[in-house]
């Protein structure tokens, strides 16, 4: 097993496309790494550099110690799981896990024994003799781990290897590979657009956007603690609300202010001499007045725009009459041309509540807002300003 080092790895395509711009990070020995962002923030790029797919334009990749840029792919003893399975339709369950073996004249026994072992720790021992065309998509999706976990590589290199599933599937493909990953310890890089496979199954995750490493951390620090904007409303669903909020210092005490809305920011949360600040504040955190114990906190008077039944919770959406964020860090803004009509100073937010909630559609409802977990961010630049 091996640690795997990313040094300024930078990928430049042909057309001048920068897809990865100075990329840094240390992944551990026996550690599981997800990498998570929007389609096209080059985290493909970046696996694919490690596994010697795509040529590097600088940078290093060391794996084990061993700078690995100028090696064949083969050469570099890492296995790779790719999305559509890339499995031989002509060989069977066996054979297509044996294949890589046989390639690198494994003895046969030594084969055998890998493969047996591998296929029943996946529960493919029943499988071994059909062919890719009679399995269902999680039965082929193991027999590819397998085919990499029978190599017994020095790392694991996952490229969005469950998007071809159904939910169910994938909730449950989701905790097979982490208990795998966990049973092995080989270091592994995996892949995802999906915020929530990123959340559950690797050590750190890290966030990307534009070839660029925004945040690297453990699930739950990135959720806490996020970096900057982008990470703030990429990670958590629903995505974080946000609202351009001015600050003043009154009477010893701190307040945020936004449409009529009037919060009081608890002592020490926030050190900052700015007045204007982007303030949010997580869904999870409003809970409706009427069914709170505690009359704690800031308080929100709203009309219901649209309820959302979830089964063991309800999200609330509503409307507050201030201008909505320039989400610069999150989505690209579009330019208005001159003469356009600004757009109408709305926001949306929404509220995740107790599946009590007598919230309607089109009436007025009164939310309760935990101000000691309130988030602040720089206005221009979009990058937290920490808690102390």
């Amino acid at each position: 097993m091996a640690e795997i080092g990313l040094e300024r790895l930078t990928k430049v395509y042909p057309d001048g496309t920068e897809a990865v711009s100075s990329f840094d990070l240390e992944i551990e020995d026996g550690e599981l790494v997800v990498f998570v962002g929007p389609s096209g923030c080059g985290k493909t790029s970046v696996l694919r550099m490690v596994a010697g797919l795509e040529d590097i334009s600088a940078g290093t990749v060391r794996v084990g110690g061993r700078v690995v840029n100028d090696l064949l792919p083969k050469e570099r003893d890492i296995a790779m799981v790719f999305q559509n399975y890339a499995l031989y339709p002509h060989m069977t369950v066996h054979d297509n896990m044996a294949f890589g073996l046989r390639q690198r004249r494994v003895p046969k026994a030594e084969i055998e024994r890998r493969v047996v072992e591998t296929g029943r720790k996946l529960g493919l021992s029943d499988s071994m003799g059909k062919k890719p065309r009679t399995l269902s998509g999680g039965q082929r999706q193991r027999v590819a781990m397998g085919r990499a976990i029978v190599r017994e590589p020095q790392a694991f290199l996952m490229d969005e290897p469950l998007s071809n599933l159904d939910a169910k599937l994938r909730v449950e493909m989701r905790a097979e590979i982490s208990r795998l990953q966990r049973d092995l310890a080989v270091t592994t890089i995996y892949v995802t657009h999906d915020q929530t496979e990123a959340m559950t199954m690797g050590d750190r995750v890290a966030v990307m956007r534009k070839g660029l490493l925004q945040q690297v951390a453990a699930p739950q620090t990135l959720y806490e603690r996020p970096a900057n904007l982008f990470v703030a409303e990429f990670i958590g669903s629903p995505a974080m609300n946000l609202v351009e909020a001015e600050l003043r210092r009154e009477d010893g005490r701190l307040t945020a202010r936004f449409g009529e809305a009037v919060l009081d920011v608890p002592a020490g949360l926030l050190e900052t001499d700015r007045q204007r600040v982007v303030l949010g504040f997580r869904p999870e955190d409003l809970e409706d007045a009427a069914l709170s114990a505690s009359p704690a906190g800031g308080s929100l008077r709203v009309i219901v725009d649209i309820r959302e039944d979830m089964g063991a919770e309800v999200f609330v959406h509503f409307s507050l009459a201030v201008p909505p964020v320039r989400r610069h860090d999150v989505q690209e803004a579009t330019e208005q041309a001159p003469g356009d009509v600004p757009p109408s100073p709305q926001a949306t937010f929404v509220a995740r509540v107790g599946r009590e909630t007598r919230a309607r559609e089109g009436e007025p409802l009164e939310l309760l807002l935990d101000t000691s977990r309130l988030y602040f961010f720089d206005l221009d630049s979009g990058e937290a300003l920490l808690r102390p």
